[in-house]
């Protein structure tokens, strides 16, 4: 008897979901895993945190143990990249020159970092950092007293300036923006992590643009806009990721900022499902199509497509979520920050513990919580239902947060 073969492109945080989720799901039918890199699928956060500082060794890295994989009979194509797809015939075509038949095909190919196109950027000791080889290059060139520059002030140029600042090594941030994170956050957040990063001894610039670099061999001059020049060791750059789309791409499949994929991760091609960073999909939450670079929604897609592939209803849904580490500092999100019209405080940012509150029309957005977790994890629910709050009761820390959300949450369920 011929089993049924699902085969999955990526070895990410989806990947790794999606394996555990159809064997626990029932899924008996073949699984092969196919990633271009030489590990198991693994965990991407902890790389520009502990695993960079040296920290967190690199099994622990890893989403499941590496025997998990033969003890469910997954088969495992590593260093192995997925060159083109045969809608027709069904068939995915190997780097090695294999040809593998799917019955259902699960692409979670993540993204890629946006790398910089100006004179110099080839130069050696210019780093992106990305996958588990990036970093050993970079620690590779930590040694106190080293001059680092950092291009972007996004959570990544962030996490790493911590952890460089930290083993003494002399970090410059370069940002085009006027506030670090400008992207995912507010300015009251901004504030708070550009002053606990100055307070550290990072040298943060806003509004420098990157026009070359220079060096004969390795890179040791970053230039900026009006000829300001910073000297390097080394350059970290961090200026975003795109979506990796290209094989959906040369399939033929539609793609917009992502894999288009329906609300349970089917593509235009019914054999042919996406989750992950790299898909561009419903989001009930939202209200609106989005593509989400988070770790939280590359599982939950995970969960859904696996639900589908074995024929169950789909897991519900949650409000998005994220999260940062920065010296002794947690961060974390849940919701988006946009189209907001008021923004309430909640604590002292002197005293490195508060929230900061989004609303619109008094309906909450989103909270950006700073070592604030009981906030974060009731804020969960009530982003995700769109609970609607007295301003003045968010602000007033005299009133407990959890009896506000329980009273609003109440008084929600009487309206409906």
């Amino acid at each position: 008897m011929i089993k049924e073969t699902t085969v999955i492109v990526g070895a990410g945080h989806a990947a790794g979901q999606a394996v555990a989720s159809l064997r626990q799901g029932g899924y008996s039918g073949r699984i092969v895993l196919v990633g271009d890199e030489p590990h198991v699928p693994y965990q991407r956060p902890p790389l520009s945190k502990k695993f960079l500082a040296g920290e967190l060794d690199l099994h622990r890295l890893y989403f499941r143990p590496e025997k998990f994989y033969p003890d469910h009979d997954i088969d495992l194509r590593l260093s192995t990249r997925a060159e083109e797809i045969d809608r027709a015939g069904q068939n995915l075509l190997l780097s090695d020159g294999t040809n593998i038949h799917y019955d259902t095909l699960l692409l979670t190919t993540g993204s890629k970092v946006r790398k910089m196109d100006v004179p110099g950027s080839d130069l050696d000791g210019i780093q992106y950092l990305r996958s588990i080889e990036d970093v050993l290059s970079i620690r590779q060139k930590f040694s106190p007293g080293a001059r680092l520059v950092i291009v972007g002030a996004g959570y990544i140029g962030l996490e790493v300036a911590a952890v460089s600042v930290s083993q003494g090594i002399n970090v410059t941030v370069l940002e085009m923006e006027n506030r670090v994170m400008k992207r995912a956050v507010g300015p009251a957040i901004s504030d708070f992590f550009a002053a606990l990063h100055r307070r550290a001894g990072v040298d943060l610039r806003f509004g420098y643009r990157v026009e070359s670099f220079e060096g004969s061999k390795s890179v040791s001059t970053v230039v900026c806009q009006e000829n300001e020049r910073f000297e390097a060791d080394l350059v970290i750059v961090g200026v975003g990721i795109r979506p990796s789309v290209e094989l959906a791409e040369r399939a033929g499949l539609a793609c917009d900022d992502g894999i288009v994929v329906d609300e349970s991760c089917v593509t235009e091609d019914q054999h042919i499902l996406a989750a992950g960073d790299c898909t561009s999909h419903p989001n009930a939450v939202l209200g609106r199509r989005a593509r989400l670079e988070s770790v939280h929604s590359a599982l939950e897609q995970a969960k859904i497509a696996a639900a589908k592939i074995c024929g169950k209803p789909p897991p519900e849904i949650h409000a998005p979520w994220f999260w940062s580490d920065q010296y002794d500092v947690k961060l974390q999100i849940v919701g988006l920050a946009e189209g907001y019209d008021q923004t309430i405080l909640r604590g002292d940012p002197e005293s490195e513990s508060f929230a900061v509150f989004y609303l619109a029309n008094g309906r909450l957005l989103a909270v950006d919580a700073v070592n604030r977790p009981r906030e974060f994890m009731i804020a969960k629910k009530l982003v995700a239902q769109g609970i609607c709050f007295r301003p003045d009761d968010l602000g007033d820390t005299n009133k407990d947060f959890k009896q506000l959300a329980q009273q609003a949450l109440a008084a929600a369920g009487e309206k409906n």
